[in-house]
């Protein structure tokens, strides 16, 4: 079989999800494996297409190999599958699938994405190999990079993949016609629309006018487009210890102090490839500068979303997560589908609220599982993570369980009353009165508060 790997790390040759795909190619010699660096060399296939174009056709498989770089593929990925397809390359029935490494932070939103892309252009889609970035040291992640291979072939040979959906088209674009609200706007919050639309025509634009007409406060574009990022994420780890990016153009001194101490962040853009696409990813990636840590914290925030966005599970998801595991309180997704302008109104007055009382709300299990491994990770490499680590220690975030000591003392004497038959049909309900007890102690406070 001819295998086409796009090697989407913008390290190239050093990416260590490679090293999985040369294992396989070494394990399995009867099977041609053919790498394109399509992650380091984006710019020069940008110019010239016809090589990736080749590759790509004359292959019977396409294995896209990347680190998962926020929720998602890195941004130089996203790109090339952007130029797959605007240069119509021909993908129809052949196979594709996966693997990435990571510290399994939103595998399961970045391997939806190739999926849905790959379902996109035709091809025959069999599920990939998610791996920590250290499996393939040891004996145990040797064996599933195999199983993964062998269950890959298998899939081909039996034709057990998973195809596109016929498509329903249901989606009926509705312009958001700018309305003008009354009475003088409020200048105390520094509100920011970030986008990458260059279109001031399109319903994109109007969404951000109506948005900002209706608002109550006076808000200030940010258009990332007009920004000159030299580059997407190298994931060169220099700014973990320095916290100041490789490259020069300046981007992490520009988003400290023109972004991250704003108040709160509405985001707009077009639905490009179930992304974002590939130019805001490349801003989001880029916020590596800032390490692990959620410097915008408690911020609300908010999205302007054209596009079919109903449609778009994953993305619905990866919005969700964002805001989740940076502690933000997600105000609303205004889209451009149906009733557009009373979600944009709504979503205007929500994020009002949200910045006049403060409000907040609990994570969720996204946001309480993806910082639980950020801190697993932040803690082993502290020594490099200098930064995250002072941050995490601060924040409070190294709520190990295994400290809360008197709380596993407790717990082991329950476990022994539990195991307890005996015991237990003595005690009758007094163990979940004995639960309830902390709680019944707050209610009668509140009684003696408001009753007097």
């Amino acid at each position: 079989m001819k295998i086409a790997v796009i090697n989407g790390s913008p390290k190239g040759k050093y990416s260590v999800t490679l090293q999985t795909v040369l294992y396989l190619e070494k394990k399995y010699p009867q099977h041609e494996f053919s790498v394109l660096h399509a992650g380091q060399k984006i710019k020069s296939i940008e110019k010239d297409f016809t090589q990736a174009k080749d590759l790509l056709e004359s292959s019977d498989a396409v294995f896209f190999s990347y680190p998962v770089y926020t929720f998602l593929a890195p941004s130089q990925l996203h790109r090339f599958i952007e130029l797959v397809k605007l240069n119509g390359v021909d993908l129809k029935d052949k196979y594709a699938t996966q693997i990435s490494t990571s510290k399994h932070f939103y595998d399961v939103t970045a391997h939806k994405y190739i999926e849905e892309n790959s379902l996109d252009m035709g091809m025959r889609y069999i599920r990939g190999l998610s791996a920590d970035m250290e499996d393939l040291l040891s004996e145990k992640g040797r064996e599933d990079a195999e199983k993964f291979f062998e269950r890959f072939l298998w899939s081909v040979k039996e034709e057990i993949y998973t195809s596109a959906p016929e498509k329903v088209i249901s989606y009926s674009q509705v312009s958001a016609t700018p309305a003008t609200q009354g009475g003088n706007k409020k200048s105390d919050k520094d509100v920011i629309i970030l986008t990458d639309e260059t279109d001031n025509t399109s319903n994109l634009s109007m969404m951000i006018e109506r948005f900002c007409n209706v608002f109550g406060y006076d808000t200030r574009v940010v258009n990332i487009s007009e920004y000159p990022l030299a580059g997407g994420c190298l994931g060169c780890f220099r700014c973990a210890v320095s916290e100041k990016c490789v490259y020069k153009d300046g981007f992490d001194t520009f988003l400290r102090e023109n972004i991250q101490k704003a108040d709160a962040i509405v985001y707009a853009f077009k639905i490009s490839d179930h992304s974002m696409g590939s130019r805001f990813k490349m801003y989001d990636d880029r916020n590596f500068c800032n390490g692990h840590r959620t410097v915008t914290v408690g911020m609300p925030v908010g999205y302007l979303v054209s596009g079919n966005y109903s449609a778009e599970n994953n993305l619905r998801s990866v919005i969700e997560a964002r805001s989740e595991t940076g502690g933000n309180f997600l105000c609303g997704v205004a889209t451009d589908e149906n009733n557009s302008d009373t979600q944009i109104d709504d979503l205007a007055k929500t994020l009002a609220f949200a910045l006049e009382t403060k409000h907040t709300a609990p994570q969720n299990f996204w946001g309480v599982g993806g910082m639980k491994i950020f801190r697993d990770l932040i803690y082993q490499m502290r020594g490099m993570m200098k930064a995250d680590h002072k941050f995490y220690k601060k924040q409070g975030i190294y709520d190990f369980p295994q400290k809360n000591k008197g709380k596993s003392m407790l717990m082991y004497a329950v476990g022994a009353l539990l195991s307890s038959e005996k015991i237990l049909s003595k005690m009758g309900n007094k163990m979940n009165e004995g639960m309830l007890m902390p709680y019944e102690q707050i209610l009668k406070k509140m009684d003696s508060k408001y009753n007097n």
